[in-house]
């Protein structure tokens, strides 16, 4: 269970599909209160733009080891290009339909040493000729791919999730989906879900016990023919539903900092593990030692092969 089968992944190419976003940071430095209103001034010192959404998942599945392929959707405009030019910049091989009718997906955040006091959100659903365009892309790309990670952060890429998921199970290509909101119909035939507790408790309601939450999830699971269901769950660590049963990781995390993209780190581990053959509960393993390093970084970060090992 604890060897990391980098070479395996290495040759191996995952395609991930879904929600694009610019994460945008301006650092500075809070001195005084604005005369204005009530509000602190900063004085920003740096700017950094790095990638978000699903563009974050594929950022990390470069970091440890293996090929990704972004599928995505952007707005012809300053903050689309940055994307085009951050994946590049990490060696991601990019896919991205322009929406001339669309505003790229941005997240600001300003931040005052280190801690982060706004965040500014843009975002709008795209057009039906780009999510025409898009779709038949996937066919293309899905084919040539090894895995397939569907990225959903509802801002409207995969609405037609389920003809992706389809295609990819007539190849036998497995399917990992980060699920959002409480219609996980959308997902039958997954191969793997990765609701977080609070989304779990959107989709099943609440439960008191350990013992109802392994009925609440196999239920699930079994509802939507899902080979594996995992729930990730902060400092309780992550939960994995399979037909053998239920397996459980601790949290490793000796400090929280930040747990922006922490969900992208743990989808886009065990999409590479399970490239290389590793069974659901190992790749739960690795997943988990990643999510516990990433959360101890600011802002959206990835975890590379070498801090895994």
């Amino acid at each position: 269970m604890n060897t990391f089968p980098l070479d395996i992944i290495k040759q191996k190419k995952i395609l991930v599909i879904g929600d694009l976003m610019l994460d945008r940071y301006w650092f500075g430095e809070v001195e005084r209160i604005s005369p204005e209103a009530p509000v602190p001034v900063v004085r920003v010192a740096r700017r950094e733009d790095r990638l978000g959404g699903a563009a974050n998942v594929a950022r990390n599945i470069i970091a440890l080891g293996a090929k990704a392929s972004l599928l995505g959707i952007v707005g012809a405009d300053e903050a689309g290009e940055q994307i085009q030019y951050l994946t590049d910049e990490a060696g991601i091989d990019p896919y991205l339909v322009r929406d001339h009718s669309l505003h790229t997906t941005l997240k600001m955040r300003v931040l005052g040493r280190q801690q982060q006091l706004l965040r500014i959100d843009f975002e709008y659903p795209p057009q039906p000729t780009a999510l025409q365009q898009l779709d038949e892309k996937a066919k293309t790309l899905i084919a040539e791919h090894d895995v397939l990670v569907l990225s959903d952060y509802a801002k409207g890429t995969l609405t037609h999730i389920e003809a992706m998921i389809a295609y990819a199970k007539e190849r036998k290509i497995p399917v990992l989906v980060d699920p959002k909101g409480d219609n996980y119909a959308r997902y039958h035939h997954a191969s793997l879900l990765t609701p977080n507790r609070s989304e779990m408790q959107q989709a099943v309601g609440p439960w008191k016990s350990e013992g109802q939450l392994e009925e609440l999830a196999q239920a699930l699971r079994k509802r939507h023919n899902l080979e594996a269901l995992l729930v990730t769950r902060s400092e309780q660590g992550m939960t994995l539903f399979t037909n053998q049963g239920r397996s459980h990781e601790d949290a490793q995390a000796q400090e929280v900092f930040d747990v922006s993209g922490a969900g992208d780190t743990v989808l886009a581990t065990l999409a590479v593990t399970r490239s290389a053959g590793l069974d659901w509960p190992e790749a739960m393993y690795w997943a988990n030692k990643a999510g516990s390093i990433v959360v101890g970084k600011l802002g959206t970060s990835i975890v590379s092969a070498k801090e895994l090992l």
